[in-house]
């Protein structure tokens, strides 16, 4: 399975709480925060959910 490095590059401070809780699930909370992934089905459902406050790429 391949991995995905996940940056936090906006704030979370006006998002709804699922979102927020999306983030501390990925592994994020501050900006300029980095989590390396596996990139599996429920990774990827969750960058989805909060893509707007992500920058993604391959690792």
């Amino acid at each position: 399975m391949s991995k995905i490095i996940i940056t936090q590059t906006r704030s979370q401070i006006k998002c709804p709480k699922p979102q927020k809780d999306t983030l501390r699930a990925l592994g994020l909370g501050r900006i300029g925060k980095k989590n390396e992934l596996e990139a599996t089905p429920q990774v990827r459902g969750m960058v989805a959910k909060v893509k707007h406050l992500l920058s993604v790429s391959q690792g």
